[in-house]
């Protein structure tokens, strides 16, 4: 009896430490990463030779590494600031990027997204099996990589190249198209990144 109310008693004294050890550990390793940026992107369209001139942005919230790859939840967009005079394309796309955690400054990337995408004919667009087209709006499907350099803690730069597979609806014999994307941009981190 005496032995047990010995081992309750310790157990009481030492329980608010290790509760207060196991609320800490996780809050002390939890690498959570909310970030945005910005940049300027060339677009080989995939209509003609026709190239855009767009401005990127976007934002992440990257989770805690599992084995040194980092998943993230990404949403972006992309609008033309030069359409160029046969067609210009915008589109918004979300998903998911797996962050490869080299070392503390590096961080290559792979991604894939998902979203909707206009498509807007310039005057200049030749009629297509009759029809003139004014605009289409289809599925965007884009595989995609880079590379995020830190410069500081909160700032870094963005090396960013996609694909992006516009389903149906395109003034070509299948109906889609494939575009060419590469993205200089600066990515601000709001700081509860763990470094």
């Amino acid at each position: 009896m005496n032995l047990r109310r010995l081992c309750l008693a310790v157990l009481f004294a030492a329980l608010p430490s290790v509760l207060a050890h196991a609320q800490a550990s996780p809050t002390a390793t939890r690498q959570i990463d909310l970030s945005a940026f910005g940049g300027v992107t060339g677009v080989e369209t995939g209509l003609a030779g026709a190239r855009n001139l767009s401005f990127a942005a976007g934002a992440d919230i990257g989770f805690e590494p599992i084995h040194g790859v980092r998943p993230v939840v990404e949403v972006r967009g992309y609008y033309p600031m030069d359409g160029g005079h046969l067609v210009s394309q915008k589109s918004i796309l979300g998903g998911l990027r797996a962050e490869f955690m080299l070392n503390h400054r590096l961080h290559p990337y792979g991604n894939f997204l998902f979203g909707r995408g206009e498509m807007d004919y310039g005057s200049n667009f030749p009629p297509f099996n009759g029809y003139t087209y004014i605009d289409t709006t289809t599925n965007i499907y884009s595989p995609g990589g880079g590379v995020d350099y830190d410069l500081t803690p909160h700032f870094s730069v963005k090396l960013d190249a996609q694909f992006q597979y516009w389903r149906g609806y395109s003034p070509t014999p299948s109906g889609n198209i494939w575009n060419k994307m590469g993205t200089v941009g600066v990515v601000y981190h709001f700081g509860w990144r763990n470094r």
